[in-house]
């Protein structure tokens, strides 16, 4: 199985930096190029300087926006204002944020994770990845020798074993980091130097299967720099260099704290009568928009329903027959088949022309409502969340889900740790 082991996390020093909340940032993924420049502005010690740098007219082969996040990152550690943890540890964090009034409190852990050879290894992804964002972190992950941000991954801990240590042996002692962000997202991260201690969480996940939630992208890098590595060396590998592991945050799969949203679909361009749209769907008039998310919850209990809204109004569509399923999605497993994405692209989109590119995805209601009224696109079709038992079943087919199927929240932040592996 994919072992953990504890290591010497690289985080900000508290002495040199007033405000953490200026300097870590969220994935860079999620990241803007707007919200990028203003994390660059907000200080010089923001994340984004090393993780999400700018490129530059005269940028080359040897002087580009990797190589001066090297340097920048080694500026920091000779001037302190990162610092390398003394001891080996595996760092406690937990996210208290508030869904439509309800509070959550996520709580999982930062460790390495091993990696294996794809072929037999336990750890399930769930997304395809895209070469160009591939090539991207590589060169980022080569220039600096370091893992900046952590791979999201889910375990199952039914009788919360884990939280138990937390609870008991953690939480009462105070937080390295506590901070809120702008999403009023509490983070609080501890360490955890006990061997005996690392050893039960260890156990607990001996032998499970990992679920890659998010980081797909980092985690194929950590392959291909494994991979990388490894032809280098001709007398073979022990399995303890720093690149057989990768920097990972484990949580729990089976808490109700784990939250997944909805990734909506914006088209810009559709044209669908109510006609051609009922010959598989039933559709409802829902009087009120604020309403839409309630009813789709309840209609997605025991049916495939979508939430259309258009200048015209706002509907609820259900499928009616579960039976043409086979028929309409033409890949996929049972489980894949059953997605919404997968039904929504089947029965509507590949039938009405709908290009890729005119689908903008979004985990934002407003963003949907917002341009359909502004005019900047014809329709919004309004999501169902994804289940975890769905993610799961997927990934241990060996399948990908559809692109832009799944928003796990909150993020984990960039910028709590760092794995530097020279």
């Amino acid at each position: 199985m994919a072992g953990i082991k504890p290591f010497k996390a690289v985080y900000y020093n508290l002495d040199k930096i007033a405000d953490l909340s200026k300097v870590v940032s969220p994935p860079y993924d999620v990241i803007s190029a707007e919200e990028r420049d203003f994390l660059h502005d907000l200080s010089p010690y923001n994340f984004t300087h090393i993780d999400l740098g700018r490129d530059m007219p005269n940028d080359d082969a040897t002087h580009n926006k990797y190589t001066r996040a090297n340097e920048t990152f080694l500026n920091w550690l000779k001037e302190g204002i990162m610092i390398q943890d003394e001891s080996p540890c595996i760092y406690f964090y937990k996210q208290d944020y508030k869904i439509m009034g309800q509070k959550y409190s996520r709580i999982g852990f930062i460790s390495l994770m091993e990696l294996e050879d794809e072929k037999g290894s336990r750890v399930y992804p769930h997304e395809n990845t895209h070469a160009k964002a591939v090539d991207d972190r590589f060169k980022l992950c080569e220039s600096l020798e370091s893992d900046l941000s952590s791979i999201f991954v889910c375990y199952s801990d039914k009788y919360r074993k884990i939280e138990k240590i937390f609870t008991k042996h953690v939480a009462t002692t105070e937080p390295v980091i506590d901070i809120e962000d702008n999403d009023h997202v509490h983070h609080q991260l501890w360490r955890l130097e006990h061997s005996g201690l690392i050893a039960e969480i260890s156990a607990t996940l001996a032998d499970q299967h990992l679920f890659i939630a998010d980081g797909h992208h980092r985690y194929k890098v950590a392959l291909d720099y494994r991979a990388k590595q490894l032809s280098r060396m001709a007398g073979g590998s022990s399995g303890a260099e720093p690149f057989n592991y990768v920097m990972t945050y484990f949580t729990n799969m089976d808490s109700e704290d784990l939250k997944i949203f909805p990734m909506h679909r914006i088209v810009k361009k559709f044209s669908c009568s109510s006609g051609a749209l009922g010959e598989f769907f039933r559709i409802d008039t829902i009087k009120k928009k604020d309403d839409l998310l309630v009813v789709l919850a309840q209609a997605g209990r025991n049916e495939h329903a979508f939430g259309l809204y258009t200048r015209e109004g706002t509907k609820l569509l259900r499928l009616k027959n579960r039976l043409l399923i086979d028929e309409y999605v033409k890949e996929g497993s049972k489980e894949y088949k059953n997605l919404d994405a997968a039904i929504l692209k089947s029965f509507l989109f590949d039938r009405m022309g709908v290009k890729s590119e005119d689908i903008i995805f979004t985990k934002d209601l407003d963003q949907v409502m917002g341009m359909v009224d502004a005019n900047e696109a014809e329709a919004g079709f309004v999501m169902n969340p994804v289940k975890i038992s769905q993610l799961k079943a997927v990934a241990l087919n060996g399948e990908r889900m559809p692109p832009k199927t799944t928003y796990f929240y909150p993020k984990v932040l960039s910028g709590l740790t760092v794995y530097k592996m020279d």
